[in-house]
């Protein structure tokens, strides 16, 4: 809190100073009055929904490949020995390179930014989950096999409610680099988000626009990353009192 205040003076005693050029650094009151009209007359709102919604399909769609895919290297390790370096190797392949091959296959729209951001955030939720099984009390485990759990039943009354701190740490990383995936795809393969809204600001040099809405992006993604991580916080504390009722 402290340093944010201290970042914040300085850029409005930097701009009020006249060193810097308004049309390289506005002033901060000049971004919020913007931000402002924005949200009220330029129906920023609805760009950002739009984003939103982009980024939250993709994520949803990376986390329905990793998760069946993590529980199959957990339990399959030959499997996991041939898949995991070629899962691996595709976070080598910058999303900005993947973005033309998307609009010569799909064409332009929603559909291909989803999928650009389905392929950003499916190995972050991919290891996650994946370090979340391999992180489980194997005493629990055993104990669950004792007590005649395998299969679905393990699975769905052990592994699941166990690793879903582990699911949910994955889905916050996933969802917010998701929107910058969405943005990313808005402004090389088109859409009607925040991404579209970026390059206008942009090819019009409207430097204050463009920091109101990169603070409206900063603003969304720190608040959907606290949110997540307060319900992983609360996720652990019910997978901690299951784990000492299996006990």
């Amino acid at each position: 809190m402290t340093l944010g205040a201290t970042l914040l003076l300085t850029w409005d005693l930097t701009t009020r100073s006249g060193s810097v050029p308004a049309v390289f650094l506005p002033a901060p009151t000049a971004v919020l009055h913007r931000l402002w009209l924005g949200l009220t007359r330029a129906h920023l709102l609805d760009y950002a929904a739009t984003t939103l919604h982009e980024a939250l399909l993709g994520c949803l769609l990376a986390a329905a490949l990793a998760l069946p895919l993590a529980w199959t290297l957990h339990h399959c390790r030959l499997f996991s020995r041939a898949t995991l370096p070629y899962v691996a190797a595709s976070q080598a392949v910058p999303a900005i390179a993947i973005a033309p091959l998307l609009v010569l296959w799909i064409g332009y729209g929603t559909l291909p930014v989803v999928i650009l951001c389905a392929f950003m955030v499916f190995f972050p939720i991919t290891v996650t989950v994946l370090l979340g099984l391999r992180g489980l009390d194997t005493d629990i485990i055993d104990a669950a096999r004792l007590d005649g759990a395998h299969g679905t039943s393990m699975l769905v009354y052990m592994e699941l409610p166990m690793t879903l701190p582990a699911v949910l740490t994955g889905l916050r990383t996933g969802f917010t680099l998701s929107i910058t995936g969405a943005v990313v795809g808005e402004m090389t393969m088109g859409g009607t988000g925040l991404g579209l809204l970026l390059s206008s600001q942009r090819d019009a040099v409207d430097t204050t626009g463009l920091f109101s809405t990169i603070t409206l992006l900063c603003t969304l993604a720190t608040t959907i990353h606290w949110a997540l991580t307060e319900l992983e916080h609360r996720s652990r504390t019910v997978s901690a009192l299951r784990g000492r009722r299996a006990t």
